[in-house]
């Protein structure tokens, strides 16, 4: 297992985990017909969009099974939350059901993490569905709930809190 900085020719790959992950983590969360709407085409062209408009200090990493398949991916750059002290942000991290409980998610936070560091942030937030199974993993890295907001997905209200790390 390793991990590694994406490259624009991943997109396909980081879509197929997006969706999949998306129909796992959220299956009793967020509507059925929302989760069964989400297509890879789409999500591929958002994260086309997504490397070809990378801002200064954005980094996307994902993460390769022993085969070179890609299973998982975490995001990370400047805040965009002017609510918080926070100057960096977790944009995303997403893995594979399969993968999970690996070490593989401690690991890409953790790239995100390091690269932030590396480029001068000192501390991080992310947003997260309040019901979220993976809200126990970032508590367990020792992010703190700063704050929540209501976010309505799929036609589900739904709750989102903000979870941050001072000086990471």
């Amino acid at each position: 297992m390793k991990i590694r900085e994406a490259h624009i020719e991943d997109a396909e790959k980081i879509a197929i985990v997006h969706v999949d992950s998306w129909k796992t983590t959220y299956k009793d969360i967020i509507s059925e017909s929302h989760l069964s709407n989400l297509s890879v085409e789409n999500r591929m062209k958002s994260w086309l969009w997504t490397f070809e408009n990378l801002n200064v200090h954005e980094k996307i990493f994902v993460a390769e099974d022993r085969a070179g398949k890609i299973v998982g991916f975490s995001s990370g750059g400047r805040s965009r939350n002017d609510e918080f002290k926070h100057d960096g942000e977790l944009y995303a991290i997403y893995l594979l059901k399969d993968y999970q409980r690996l070490g593989l998610g401690k690991m890409l936070f953790n790239s995100v993490v390091e690269s932030l560091k590396d480029n001068g942030y000192s501390s991080m937030m992310l947003w997260v569905l309040k019901d979220n199974p993976s809200l126990e993993f970032y508590k367990a890295q020792g992010g703190q709930i700063i704050g929540q907001k209501g976010i309505t997905i799929g036609g589900n209200n739904l709750v989102e809190l903000a979870i941050g790390w001072d000086r990471k």
